[in-house]
């Protein structure tokens, strides 16, 4: 048996040799350069060792295969060539790893249970065979471009001659991870068996190919001639002839960038390594993965995107509070008021994330089914994907009751109101949840304007009321925005921070005041959009150009999803608070006068259809007396204009207090808004841009048109200083 500190290698009676990676002092493996040398270490042995027939690789991980490189090394890279250099020493060892088979007569089997990301794949694409455990916890996938990334260490290279080029595209242009059933269907795992079997299975399927005796299954090309279904021969007719593979490559690349925009490089780059590969030959899609990881690696947008990876990380330590010696108290028990989506959503990712107890109260018996069909049909859809059992489910929904009245409540230890945006609505709650709940109970607002002082005004124990902000649908948008008042309790902001974490949410906390962090900077980018309408841009024009500019969505579809009459009731909300700076213009209230409310009631900036979004609704040019003109805004202005208003509104909430940090500044705009993630956030915008820059520009349209671009004099204090936001 050879032994170091990262992994065992024990060769059995049999000769089949099983390697297993257990990386010291790490809760999950990734590929480091030590493990990279003990593994290179390992196939030399292998190579040379007779007693050795076959070889296994396994994790010793409890819930984890290898998660992918290890970031920080990619990091300290400060040449495209270093990175490069890299790929091709990785490269080099799965090369060899491969070759055990092919020219030695060795088989290698990776054993998988939990997630193989990234270089993990890879790894596994370079053995013999794959052997996957049916866990939920175990998923397959090269998530590099989420990074700014592309797989490094063969992946572009091995998956389309494994599965097909067009899956393989689909995998590693998306980043997306697929499970066991899936993986099996594509040709991806050999075989799926219980995690309990796992190793013993893979050491048998060792041991038969060691003898020549293995069924292998058809690959790639000849894996979809032998299925017959229409798909695959649609796509076989793509992938065997030159003139398919053109117009499969060209398709793809036209799609790519209707959803990019040509904004992340990453995916581009993928796809022309993948047609290398295919088009010019194996080598030759190795060199240029070295090549183009190497580039990335030290691009702006790969810089920005890890950026974001490592404060996500950084904020699953942050206990929310500064005293370190706080400890969060468990929490139990959970009640929601309100039984929509807002609340419906709330409660499913308590049940079916933090696996805890929820009671939805409601004004009556079919607001408390509204809610709880709600949770069951997400919970039926998990079932559906086989993301988890039918019994499972059935468990989950057993933890979800409703009521009433508020029986029950004096069990509970977080309560989350989930109620209508009326300030005597959420008092009332609060003052019913602390009357008839336990003297511990917290009572947490999903307000996404009103002052939580406000609202905590008249509490028996304002040092129990919290707000926890849900962005919708609860169950798809990632963030969580925690807000606290001078009131509230240390304890309590933990406890709630670790309750979030629970339900899978990116947790920022911030201090109260209107609009808190991301309603705040949302109000003055839709007011700008309107004031840009008003002026005669065109309503698509507005919606493109911010697409255009990194956004998922336009400013005028988001104000129709939200709803019209929500977006006008935060406008005066913030006009009231913030004064002129914040004044919309008139055509928002016109807007709302016309009882256009957006999607909800199929009246807004575009037309709606059987619940489907048409296109632009041109009667509202006339109702807003304007004629439209493409040319009447420029696209860059209008990209400006908008974009201005986030990022000062941003620094005026740092410059405040509002934010703790630039870090929650970029995280909260990201995962809350959609700001454009390829540059790191509103923070790492102005830095990347410099705030010399950022402020000249806000001083001219200020000059044109006045106060509400005047800048944040924390943005002028760094244009003089030159110190940046995230350095």
């Amino acid at each position: 048996m050879k032994t170091s500190k990262h992994f065992t290698f024990e060769i059995d009676e049999n000769g089949v040799g099983v390697l297993t990676l257990d990386a010291a002092g790490r809760r999950m493996n990734t590929l480091f350069p030590e493990l990279g040398e003990g593994i290179a270490d390992i196939v030399n042995q292998i190579e040379t060792d007779a007693a050795v027939r076959a070889v296994v690789i396994i994790s010793g991980k409890p819930d984890s295969f290898i998660a992918g490189a290890d970031i920080d090394v990619i990091d300290t890279v400060q040449q495209a060539s270093e990175a490069t250099a890299m790929c091709r020493e990785l490269q080099n060892v799965f090369a060899r790893m491969e070759r055990l088979h092919t020219h030695k007569g060795k088989p290698v089997i990776a054993a998988i249970h939990g997630p193989a990301l990234g270089g993990g794949l890879e790894l596994a694409l370079a053995c013999s065979e794959r052997v996957i455990s049916d866990s939920p916890k175990t998923v397959l996938g090269l998530p590099e471009v989420q990074l700014g990334l592309i797989p490094g260490a063969g992946g572009t290279q091995r998956l389309p001659r494994l599965i097909g080029i067009a899956n393989a595209i689909d995998m590693i242009l998306t980043g997306k991870q697929i499970r066991a059933s899936k993986a099996r269907k594509l040709g991806l795992a050999d075989e799926v068996v219980p995690q309990t079997i796992l190793l013993q299975v893979a050491k048998e399927r060792a041991l038969r190919a060691a003898r020549g005796q293995g069924a292998t299954a058809p690959r790639g090309i000849a894996r979809l001639k032998s299925c017959a279904n229409t798909e695959s021969l649609q796509t076989l007719a793509l992938e065997e002839n030159p003139l398919g593979l053109r117009i499969l490559f060209k398709k793809s690349r036209d799609m790519l960038l209707a959803k990019t925009h040509g904004k992340y490089p990453a995916p581009e780059r993928a796809l022309d390594v993948i047609r290398m590969g295919i088009m010019e030959g194996i080598e030759a899609g190795y060199a240029a993965e070295a090549d183009r990881f190497g580039q990335l690696a030290i691009s702006h947008e790969s810089k920005a995107l890890r950026s974001i990876y490592h404060a996500t990380q950084a904020l699953k330590k942050d206990t929310g509070v500064e005293d370190p010696t706080v400890q969060p108290r468990e929490t139990h028990r959970i009640g929601v008021l309100g039984g929509g989506l807002m609340g419906g959503g709330i409660a499913a990712m308590s049940v079916m994330k933090a696996g805890i107890p929820v009671r939805i109260h409601e004004m009556d018996d079919a607001g408390v089914g509204r809610g709880i069909r709600y949770v069951q049909k997400l919970v039926d859809k998990d079932v559906t994907r086989r993301k988890r059992s039918l019994a499972d489910g059935n468990r989950l929904m057993q933890q979800l009751t409703g009521t009433t009245t508020m029986s029950g409540f004096e069990n509970i230890d977080v309560v989350i109101e989930a109620v209508f945006e009326d300030l005597d609505l959420k008092r009332k709650m609060l003052r019913e949840v602390q009357t008839k709940g336990n003297d511990k109970i917290i009572f947490a607002s999903n307000t996404s304007s009103l002052p939580l002082t406000k609202i905590a005004e008249g509490a028996i124990d304002p040092t129990r009321v919290i707000g926890m902000h849900y962005f919708s649908p609860v169950e798809k948008m990632p963030l969580l925005e925690i807000i606290t008042t001078n009131d509230t309790a240390p304890w309590v902001t933990a406890a709630c921070v670790k309750l979030g974490k629970a339900q899978g949410k990116t947790v920022i906390v911030v201090r109260d005041g209107t609009g808190f962090y991301t309603s705040r900077i949302l109000a003055p980018y839709m007011n700008e959009a309107a004031w840009v309408l008003s002026e005669g841009a065109p309503i698509d024009v507005i919606d493109s150009a911010m697409m255009d500019f990194g956004f998922p969505v336009g400013p005028l579809t988001l104000l129709d999803e939200v709803g019209i009459d929500v977006g006008a009731k935060v406008a005066s909300i913030m006009q009231e608070a913030f004064g002129q700076r914040m004044r919309p213009p008139q055509a928002l209230e016109t807007v709302q006068d016309d009882t256009r409310k957006g999607r909800k009631n199929c009246k807004g900036f575009y037309t709606y259809e059987n619940g489907k979004k048409g296109g632009v609704d041109a009667t509202i040019y006339g109702l807003l007396g304007i004629k439209p003109d493409k040319n009447a805004v420029a696209q860059n202005d209008i990209q400006w204009r908008l974009a201005l208003q986030m990022i000062n509104e941003a620094a005026l909430c740092l410059q405040e207090g509002i934010l703790k940090s630039p870090r929650d500044g970029d995280i909260g705009a990201i995962f809350g808004l959609g700001f454009p993630p390829f540059t790191g956030g509103p923070f790492s915008f102005v830095d990347r841009t410099t705030a010399v820059e950022i402020v000249r520009k806000l001083e001219t349209y200020a000059e044109r048109h006045g106060e509400r671009f005047e800048p944040a004099q924390i943005l002028k204090d760094h244009a003089r200083s030159g110190k940046a936001f995230r350095g």
